[in-house]
């Protein structure tokens, strides 16, 4: 059969195809049967470069998948072109175009099957028959044999769209649709190596859908910038889950966004070069945005610097200056909006060679700037954006560091980690109306009036931590000042060491003293594991022990029986390595439905240490366990019972009593499954330990001197006990905080003086009655570091 010429217009033919040909589904392709007058017909998702065989002829593949039938496992297939076609098709041909191939051989594949698509390959080839018609996104182009057979011509017509409401989505179909943001997720890294961006849309018929868009092309995905944004997608697939519709992206996916003000002007917000955009649609945009306008309100304050409160969560159009890594889980962003904030603000300690940015702009702001420390996922994108580039953060925390003495307070500003409420950073563009009234207002302020003479205590980066003589006057003033705060008891007077050391216990007292020496001096080595209910205390477990019993576990191989709960849902695999060990991971289902990573808690059987890691960065909670008979289970409490972020959580072995993990059910039941710590403990039947500092400090003044201990979870260093021991940034804090307190190299009389709350008590022994001392309430002050 010769190559036909056929217009092909949105999966639709112009003409109707030869009458002899029929249309084929995958599902009933079969090796041996003729299908020299079948055709299949789909969308590219997916093509190889043009390669040539060993005799020389040109060889093209590609990934077909039906527009129709996408709810059947198999929804796809490979398809090989040989000779004079494959060199055309590879010219035209690109992901996302529909194509129909006609007169092919299907060909069992001597290889195991990719997921999704058909054991068979189809051979195409202009020598054996066949024929290829291919409608391009946004322009429709046919492969025509010239005359001479030796040339292809290409013609195009422009296709017109038809648009779906809302109400009128159906299962398994493909569809083009309008949309107005009600919420998004700015992009982020998702479990694999793609982009994903959540987008929830309403329009007149008052139908929600939320739609999960996946891309390896951060560039492919919707520029929406905010809640009211106007969307159009081309080639969505919706699927039902739980009734209700939901979007997810297929071959050929497209979008433009717009402004959803009234009156703005429609430009399309795209990275596509091509796209088609009617006069027709304009007035869909304008009727999208008077409708919008009284039916969509926009979430989340937006804020300027100089309106930020505490405890508030907030979006920010802000200009970035400076940037710097701060560990690896965290990462450093120093913006500006022009505004000055009503409140002193955090200045995250960084060295000064590791800050990105212009020095002297950065002198000069030292005062509108604010420090932002983005954490987990957004760490990738912070690092990539360019310095002078024009940003959206949404969902900053500020957050209040001393609420029990404003004096001493200071606002930290935080990018969480994870994507719940829409927390993310977007670069807009200069041409963003938002992006032109900001360069606006910045290129107006006066820098000379923020640069009034402040308190020492809200030093910039560089002289707090780039300067030896600056840090000295710091420490000078120390001297003069208590570097410590007290957060109760006032009623309290000073009390001379002398007098502690000579009355009898137990008794509280306010005291005025020097720190001249402490215990440990490697700060790690000061965190510990306390039991609340035994008042035991233990090391904090190396990961060598738990990487043995995770191996020990492993040996055991998952209960195929266990596989089937209503309250969870498993994956399993067998690892290629030597041992070809088996995994299982058993995700707990919310409303039978399974949740976000961020908020999701899993149970893992056969894991090794770095892949409970990998889970930890992407899950909110994994909890290690084992197959018995009937149920699963924890693990010996050696180890932990659940991993969070960075921190591992410990029981008990003396108090505990591990419950069955059924239990966990009760709080997947709960209208909103916080996945707290302390909730999980609780319905496991463990007793969880708590991570505390252990520190003995001897403290002097005029009269004398004492050894009093540090017993302490956050309240003292503000840093908590449970994450110093994964977290660089701050145990560098706690070192310079140590190094204020106690001054490396100074002579007594250059030490800064400590107030704080001391209490005595006696400890009885066999022998004799021995006092000790103990420091409470009391909390470094926020100026020290």
């Amino acid at each position: 059969m010769p190559v036909q010429l056929l217009k092909i217009i949105e999966g639709q033919s112009e003409t109707p195809l030869p009458s002899h040909l029929q249309k084929e589904d995958l599902q009933h392709l079969q090796e041996g049967c003729d299908h020299t007058n079948k055709y299949i017909q789909g969308i590219v998702t997916l093509s190889y470069p043009l390669t040539k065989l060993r005799d020389g002829t040109d060889f093209f593949k590609i990934v077909l998948q039906e527009s129709e039938n996408l709810r059947s496992q198999i929804n796809s297939i490979n398809v090989l072109i040989y000779g004079k076609m494959a060199e055309d098709c590879a010219k035209i041909i690109r992901h996302g175009e529909t194509l129909i191939v006609a007169g092919f051989k299907v060909i069992k594949l001597p290889t195991a099957r990719e997921e999704g698509r058909h054991d068979c390959h189809l051979d195409v080839s202009e020598e054996g028959g066949s024929a290829i018609y291919v409608s391009v996104t946004e322009m429709v182009q046919i492969i025509l044999p010239c005359s001479s057979g030796n040339m292809t011509c290409l013609c195009s017509v422009s296709p017109k769209y038809v648009y779906t409401p809302l109400d009128h989505l159906k299962d398994g179909t493909v569809v083009n649709l309008y949309g107005v943001v009600k919420f998004f997720k700015p992009p982020y890294i998702s479990k694999g190596t793609d982009y994903c961006s959540v987008v929830t849309l309403v329009d007149p018929s008052n139908v929600k859908l939320t739609c999960s868009l996946f891309s390896g092309n951060l560039d492919s995905l919707p520029k929406i910038y905010k809640v009211g944004d106007i969307v159009r997608f081309h080639r969505i697939k919706i699927r039902e889950y739980n009734g209700q519709m939901q979007g997810i992206t297929s071959g050929g996916f497209a979008s433009l966004t717009f402004d959803g003000t009234v009156g703005a002007p429609v430009v399309p917000r795209t990275s596509s070069k091509v796209y088609t955009f009617m006069d027709e649609e304009q007035k869909t945009i304008e009727e999208l945005r008077i409708w919008a306008a009284s039916n969509i309100s926009i979430s989340g304050p937006a804020a300027k610097l100089s309106g930020v409160q505490p405890m508030l969560f907030f979006d920010l159009t802000c200009q970035l200056v400076g940037k710097a890594k701060v560990d690896g889980s965290s990462f450093l962003l120093k913006v500006w909006d022009g505004t000055k904030c009503p409140y002193p603000t955090w200045k995250v300690p960084v060295e000064a060679k590791d800050l990105e940015g212009e020095k002297v702009l950065l002198h000069q702001l030292r005062n509108l700037v604010v420090d932002i420390l983005v954490y987990d996922n957004h760490v990738q994108l912070a690092e990539s954006l360019k310095i002078g580039s024009f940003l959206r953060i949404y969902s900053i925390h500020t957050k209040l560091s001393s609420a029990d003495n404003e004096d001493a307070s200071h606002i930290e500003f935080h990018l969480h980690g994870g994507t719940c409420y829409g927390r993310g950073i977007g670069v807009l563009p200069e041409s963003n109306p938002d992006v032109k009234e900001l360069k606006a207002f910045l290129e107006s302020v006066e820098l000379r009036d923020s640069q009034n003479i402040e308190s020492m205590c809200s030093m910039d980066v560089d002289s707090t931590f780039g300067n030896v003589t600056d840090l000295e006057l710091h420490l000078q003033r120390c001297q003069q000042l208590s570097v410590t705060v007290l957060t109760d008891h006032q009623d309290l007077s000073n009390t001379e060491l002398k007098t502690i050391t000579n009355s009898t216990a137990p008794q509280q007292y306010r005291i005025r003293a020097k720190l001249k020496t402490y215990k440990p001096q490697k700060l790690h080595q000061s965190v510990k594991l306390h039991c609340s209910k035994c008042n035991s205390l233990q090391e904090v477990p190396d990961r060598d022990g738990f990487d043995i019993i995770l191996r020990d576990s492993a040996s055991t191989a998952p209960n195929p029986e266990l596989h089937i709960a209503s309250w969870y849902e498993t994956v399993t695999w067998t690892t290629q390595d030597q041992n070809q060990r088996q995994i299982a991971i058993h995700f707990v289902k919310h409303d039978e439905m399974l949740q976000h990573p961020e908020d999701t808690l899993l149970m893992i059987e056969g894991g090794t240490l770095k892949e409970i890691w990998k889970l930890t960065k992407r899950f909110k909670c994994v909890i290690p366990v084992r197959s018995t008979e009937d149920d699963l289970e924890l693990l010996d409490l050696s180890a932990p019972f659940l991993l969070q972020g960075n921190v591992k959580y410990y029981g008990c072995k003396q108090c505990s009593t591990p419950k069955s993990m059924k239990n966990l059910s009760s709080i997947a039941a709960e209208q909103q499954p916080s996945w707290e710590p302390t909730e999980i403990a609780q319905v496991l039947g463990i007793e969880l330990l708590q991570y505390v500092f252990i520190m003995n400090f001897t403290l002097v003044d005029e009269t004398g001197a004492l050894n009093a201990y540090l017993f302490d979870h956050e309240k003292f260093f503000q840093i908590p006990a449970s994450e110093i021991l994964t977290n660089d940034f701050l145990q560098q804090k706690m070192q310079m905080t140590m190094n204020t307190l106690c001054p490396p190299g100074r002579k007594l009389g250059d030490l800064p003086w400590l107030e704080c709350f001391i209490r005595s008590y006696n400890v009885r022994d066999a022998m004799k009655n021995q006092v000790y001392y103990q420091i409470f309430d009391t909390t470094v002050a926020e100026d020290v570091v």
